[in-house]
């Protein structure tokens, strides 16, 4: 019998939260098109299993790895494959050509490589998302490199298609709307002395972009975390944005032991009890993907009733409380987070964010689609 864990997918959900995106988005803008941003093994859940659950619905699928956007193509995705990262070296612009792959360009250097690899093949053409660094600081052309990009793209013997892209970096903040507005005048004085900018299509918006300030949505947005079920805001849960969870961690107790006041559980002996406890003993640990760093009193469901975790976090298992569930014991089944448990409350008990619950997923964890 393999060991009592395991993630259910739940693909249904994953088809409705993409449509969701693409529906607030065409809110300001009716035309507007939906990259699903599957990076990171779509968060987690598996690349393959989102590219094909959403195949007959996205506009375009985002992600970083060529040798993954290779992978979607060989699954039978058609869709436009956008490579959020660019490439890294010359080589692999003869192979984004091959597989009809778009490219994020985010310095001078990459304009470069293009255009000597353009001249030495003139029949290269490639979708370009120029990404122009309007206050993020992590990637983009800064406004002082502008005039030099501009030649370049000029130089192209054939270009491709160009979009502009930036992106945000407190949409998801309680200061958000101010660090918008101030991102998009800064992008656009970057813009203003090229007269061919106002013709081209633009790709602004993530997740917190496309939720809260609609004013972003342009031809393309890019939903990360929302396709997912997660929240990026810290004040509002998926639920209320008409998101569902589309990974459920699932297990069973193990063990249970009946302690006195004064005994302690786990490593460290982090908890102590202050009254007579029942402990739960949970198939699920850091090596499965759940944090170490989650403090006791995170919380969890046994038997469908919330209760919270006991002491430090081990490699395999973990304590919860069962002192308030007479009926739960060994193999009453637990949530860890995802449907009844939203991942994202988990993730702040533990001082992070879904993103991370979700990525970190361990292989040795079964997936099962539901």
């Amino acid at each position: 019998m393999p060991r009592p864990i395991e993630a259910r997918i739940d693909l249904t959900a994953l088809r409705h939260n993409y449509l969701v995106a693409r529906e607030y988005a065409s809110r300001q803008h009716r035309e507007a098109k939906a990259w699903a941003v599957v990076k990171a093994n779509a968060y987690g859940h598996g690349l393959l299993r989102a590219a094909a659950a959403l195949a007959d619905v996205a506009d375009g699928f985002a992600l970083l790895d060529l040798d993954e956007a290779i992978a979607l193509r060989q699954a039978g995705i058609r869709q436009p494959i956008l490579l959020l990262e660019g490439f890294f070296e010359a080589a692999d612009l003869s192979i984004c050509a091959t597989h009809a792959l778009s490219v994020v360009v985010h310095s001078l250097e990459q304009l470069r490589l293009l255009r000597q690899a353009a001249v030495a093949a003139p029949d290269l053409r490639l979708p370009i998302y120029l990404k122009l660094n309007s206050g993020m600081n992590r990637l983009g052309i800064t406004a002082a490199q502008l005039p030099a990009v501009r030649r370049e793209l000029e130089a192209l013997p054939t270009p491709g298609p160009l979009t502009l892209m930036t992106h945000f970096a407190e949409a998801d903040g309680v200061g958000g709307e101010r660090c918008i507005a101030w991102q998009l005048e800064r992008f656009a004085a970057m813009t203003a002395d090229w007269p061919a900018a106002a013709s081209l299509p633009l790709s602004l918006a993530n997740s917190a972009a496309i939720l809260r300030y609609p004013q972003t949505a342009h031809d393309w947005v890019r939903p990360g975390i929302m396709l997912y079920g997660g929240s990026p805001f810290a004040d509002q849960d998926a639920a209320s944005l008409g998101l569902k969870p589309v990974m459920t961690l699932h297990s069973r107790i193990l063990a249970v032991q009946e302690i006195g006041i004064g005994e302690r559980v786990g490593y460290g002996g982090t908890f102590v009890a202050q009254r007579p406890t029942r402990v739960g003993i949970v198939a699920c640990g850091y090596a499965d993907g759940y944090p170490r760093h989650a403090p006791g009193g995170t919380p969890i469901v046994v038997d469908g009733r919330r209760t919270q975790t006991l002491g430090r976090v081990s490699m395999d298992m973990l304590a919860c409380d069962l002192s308030e569930l007479p009926g739960a014991g060994v193999n009453s089944p637990v949530v860890l987070w995802g449907d009844g448990l939203p991942a994202d409350e988990v993730a702040s008990a533990a001082g992070t964010i879904s993103y991370e619950l979700f990525c970190a997923l361990a292989r040795r964890v079964p997936v099962r689609e539901a």
